[in-house]
């Protein structure tokens, strides 16, 4: 039988990632016209969720867009988006989805 204490923390454990979730960067509005709310809902099926990806991914892809690296797909928009981005903006909204 599990004690009352180990089910208190057992509790506050999973609830953890819940309450960790971190606060949107100044700059995700610009993400959130296109990719949706915490980047999870994607106004169009061809632009993909954010929300949960690899944060190198996003820094590298990101990066990409913004330098002219990228020129298939939704290249053109993303350019235009990300141009105005440092990498310090880039970190935090890497951060921000890969932790979603």
């Amino acid at each position: 039988m599990i004690s009352v204490m180990k089910r208190v923390v057992l509790t506050a454990v999973a609830v953890l990632p819940l309450t960790a979730i971190a606060e949107a960067p100044a700059k995700e509005a610009l993400c959130r016209s296109c990719h949706g709310k915490a980047g999870a809902a994607p106004i169009m099926p061809a632009y993909p969720k954010l929300a949960g990806q690899n944060k190198a991914y996003l820094v590298s892809a990101i990066k990409a867009y913004r330098d002219g690296e990228r020129k298939t797909g939704m290249a053109a928009v993303m350019a235009a988006s990300a141009m105005g981005l440092t990498d310090a903006d880039i970190e935090a909204l890497a951060d921000y989805y890969s932790s979603q």
